[in-house]
């Protein structure tokens, strides 16, 4: 199917302004493919399409923040190296399971993970608010946690941003702004690296993913801004807030029928 000129003009429009918003989100909290993924599905597409157009797209998002906070000198990259490269290999490994299994598993233990997330950041008012000390070795970050959660990012994706940037919080001592910033040069490690294994099945819709991924770098600059400005202050209300609405997607997605079932027998 030739989506350049079989997708109407006003379907383009609208995954563009999703993606803008998409990108937008989550530069600063995640889970920007929470809305990707939905819309691309609703314009007919197979999910692992919708999979691999969304990794295009993520990527520009994930580039444009990064690009803006490399400049800005909010990221060490030499430092970052040894996890950026874990983080791409995890990505990989990922991006080649998820075509030979099935992820029901973590469709059931994602609500509970993010749910635990925004209760963190919202019980620890003080999180991030500046540097403290480090507790692993930048080695032992990028294998623990830029490998796994880049596996995790490759084969399904939500909230990988929000658990990256925890990561760094908590093991390495960032505060919020810089954890944020170094969370998404990770990211962008995982988009890339599993975007190559979906250019190579051929299940990326070229013309459809870089409408959305002009989409995406255009949110996600605009993100990336206030995270250096507005920092913590703006960080941690919004990665509360998102994670909820995660979890409650997550979960009307994974047992829609058993809550409604269950809330209507209260009446």
């Amino acid at each position: 199917m030739d989506w350049l000129t079989a997708v109407a003009p006003e379907v383009y429009a609208l995954l563009f302004f999703v993606a803008l918003f998409a990108g937008f989100i989550d530069s600063i909290a995640g889970g920007g493919g929470l809305l990707t993924i939905p819309a691309l599905l609703s314009v007919g597409i197979t999910p692992v399409e919708a999979l691999a157009t969304n990794k295009l797209q993520a990527v520009g998002g994930s580039f444009s923040s990064t690009l803006y906070f490399v400049r800005r000198k909010a990221i060490d990259l030499r430092a970052q190296l040894f996890p950026f490269i874990m983080t791409m290999i995890g990505a990989m490994l990922g991006a080649i399971v998820i075509q030979m299994i099935d992820t029901a598993f973590l469709k059931q233990l994602l609500p509970i993970l993010v749910i635990c997330v925004g209760l963190y950041f919202l019980l620890t008012p003080s999180i991030g608010v500046q540097d403290r000390q480090q507790r692993i070795s930048m080695p032992f970050f990028g294998v623990a946690i830029g490998m796994t959660l880049g596996f995790y990012d490759g084969a399904f994706g939500p909230g990988t941003g929000s658990f990256l940037a925890l990561g760094y919080v908590l093991l390495l001592g960032y505060n919020l702004a810089k954890a944020t910033a170094h969370a998404k040069l990770l990211n962008f490690a995982s988009n890339f690296g599993s975007l190559v294994f979906f250019i190579i099945g051929g299940h990326v819709l070229w013309a459809l993913g870089f409408v959305m991924l002009i989409g995406q770098m255009v949110g996600a600059r605009l993100g990336a801004r206030l995270v250096l400005t507005k920092g913590q202050k703006l960080i941690r209300p919004m990665i509360v807030v998102i994670s909820l609405l995660m979890s409650i997607k997550l979960l009307h997605d994974s047992h829609g029928d058993v809550i409604k079932a269950w809330f209507l027998s209260l009446f």
